[in-house]
């Protein structure tokens, strides 16, 4: 399922990094507001709000979908730690 914009004024790009600023940053609305006021676009912090209830779940199930899966197989890094001026290997014989 796309996430659908119909019916909003703004460009999806300028929804999604409002709410991105909002949730990424633990900002308040009003400062999410200042910061795209900043750059010239004229919103209020009630259509943030509006925009983060609406969209921010439908972001979060679209970013959960896109994770990797988790497998039955483990990587593990070589780890060498030192001990009394002796380097010991993990795992080796």
């Amino acid at each position: 399922m796309t996430i659908s914009f119909a019916r909003h004024r703004f460009p999806p790009a300028i929804i999604r990094h409002a709410v991105w600023l909002y949730v990424r940053f633990t900002l308040s609305y009003r400062d999410v507001e200042d910061l795209l006021a900043e750059r010239g676009l004229d919103i209020s912090y009630e259509t943030v709000r509006r925009w983060v209830l609406k969209f921010g779940p439908l972001f979060a199930r679209e970013l959960r979908r896109r994770r990797p899966r988790p497998t039955s197989r483990w990587h593990l890094d070589e780890s060498v730690p030192r001990t009394h001026q002796q380097q010991w290997r993990c795992g080796a014989a």
